[in-house]
């Protein structure tokens, strides 16, 4: 008898330890499938061919406003520019 009591304690253990992790790999899953903030070399892709023309052709010193609309971009999409 003492075998069979053993066996239960087992088998409940075993499946507390399964829902358990059933539950966690839910959580990251769900976690996993929240929208994903754009990394700051995606983000703003018409301000930034626009800085880098200019500053390519003209230097950076004449093109502060365009480097400034990029910044104000940027920080538009969240970033601590």
């Amino acid at each position: 008898m003492a075998t069979t009591a053993a066996t239960a304690e087992t088998a409940a253990t075993a499946a507390t330890v399964t829902t358990a992790l059933t539950a966690a790999a839910t959580t990251k899953c769900e976690v996993s499938d929240a929208p994903k903030k754009k990394k700051i070399c995606c983000a703003c892709p018409d301000t930034k061919r626009i800085r880098d023309e200019c500053i390519v052709e003209h230097g950076e010193d004449a093109c502060k406003k365009w480097i400034e609309a990029h910044r104000i971009c940027l920080r538009a999409e969240g970033f601590n520019v």
